[in-house]
């Protein structure tokens, strides 16, 4: 069960990351985030974030005894 925390936090931070992202860029309205470049610099480091939480989770899973 160790790896699945890891799995599901990493899943999220890969979709937030990419939400804030196209925020960011404008191409979703209706938020203070949208075409605020800040967001479009802060999403794809959530999302690398998110990726290595993957990467580490199925690793985890993987070399579990």
């Amino acid at each position: 069960m160790r790896g699945w925390l890891t799995l599901t936090l990493g899943l999220l931070a890969v979709v937030v990351g990419a939400v804030w992202t196209v925020q960011g860029l404008g191409y979703v309205g209706g938020s203070v985030m949208t075409d605020q470049r800040i967001w479009a610099v802060i999403g794809p480091v959530v999302v690398l974030i998110g990726l290595a939480a993957l990467w580490y989770g199925m690793r985890t899973r993987r070399h579990r005894p």
